[in-house]
This record gives C-alpha cells, structure tokens and sequence, in this order.
C-alpha cells in the first residue's frame, strides 16, 4: 500500500516500503538432540506404533517434514535415493535425498500405511515417557542440520538436503558445534615461521 500510495497516488513524498522489514524473532526456538537422545526417544516409541516408527526414525534420518514424509510413495525412490516431486516439497521444487544404510529398509512398503494423526499421537507417547514434553517432530529437522553440521557438513549441502532457498533459514537449524572449534583453527597455517622459512 505505501508503495502504491507514493507512485500512483501521490499521498506521500517518498518511497517508505523500502524502509520496512519484518522483525527477526529474538525468541526463535531451537532444540537440538543429541544422538543418544534420539535412540532414547525412538526406543520410547510404544510397540503398537512399529510403522509410525519407522516414519519417526526416517525424519531423524532425512530430515524431512511429516507431510513429506505422508505423502511418499515407492515412485519416489530411485537408486537409494528419495526424490521429491515439486508438489511434494512446501517451496515447490524438488529434492533429493540420499539414503543410508540403516534407511534403506523403511521404504521397501510406501505408502506408510498410517496417518499423520497417529505419528502424532506415536510421537507424542515417546516424548512423554523420556520426560522431554518440548520436543516437536519438526525439531527432528533441526536435529538432522545440527548433526550434518557437527560432522562437518557444509551449509550448503544442509541447505539442498533440507531444501531451503537461503543459507540463512539453514544456519538458523544448523548451529555452530564448539566441540569442532579446536580442530577447525587447528588446519591454520603457523604464521610466524613464514618470515623464518622464506629468508
């Protein structure tokens, strides 16, 4: 409207929609576990839910979106690899995403034969008996980001896999890991010896 109002109609002297942004929120939630934690809470899964335990684990190895992970089929898998459709991702491009080992296997039967109601409620029973009510499935992707990236992933292959458009909605899930610090300043090349070895 601001912008409407300074180039057709005259109402204000300057352009101000350039001046507007959204506020980033400073309370942005973040939960990361660690693998342990999440062998806790799979294992926490009740036994009457083994399909919808398949599903959780494929989102902690994946990171893909519940609705992603609902709505595949055996079409999308390809040579150890799940490919999405674009009407299958929320930016509407594709993806693929590589499988391992332990993966493999979860996909034999697409679809799940269950509903997104009841990977909730699986999910939910899990979170509740390792005594973690904060956790949301969503941070299974957060989880995902955070572990590729302690392992030493770049962003940008987290960016493709996750299926983001920016590298700044991807740090935003994958946080720097301080244990890796040491070794990260470790490739440094030593400084003072250059003079030393050059003379």
């Amino acid at each position: 409207m601001l912008s409407l109002s300074y180039r057709q109609s005259d109402w204000i002297e300057l352009p101000l929609d350039g001046k507007l942004r959204k506020p980033s929120p400073k309370n942005e939630r973040h939960v990361y576990l660690t693998e342990l934690e999440l062998a806790e809470l799979l294992e926490a899964v009740p036994e009457r839910y083994r399909i919808e335990r398949k599903v959780i684990l494929l989102a902690m190895l994946t990171g893909m979106r519940r609705g992603e992970l609902m709505a595949l089929e055996s079409g999308n898998i390809y040579s150890g690899r799940i490919v999405l459709r674009p009407n299958q991702t929320k930016n509407g491009k594709p993806r693929v995403i590589p499988l391992t080992e332990e993966a493999l296997p979860l996909v034999e039967s697409l679809p799940f034969d269950t509903t997104g109601d009841r990977v909730r409620g699986a999910f939910e029973k899990a979170r509740e008996k390792i005594g973690r009510p904060d956790i949301r499935f969503h941070d299974l992707r957060h989880c995902y980001a955070s572990l590729l990236a302690s392992k030493g992933e770049a962003l940008t292959s987290i960016r493709d896999l996750l299926g983001h458009s920016s590298l700044t909605v991807t740090s935003r899930y994958a946080h720097a890991d301080p244990a890796r610090w040491e070794s990260v300043v470790a490739t440094l090349p030593r400084i003072s010896n250059q003079t030393a070895t050059t003379h």
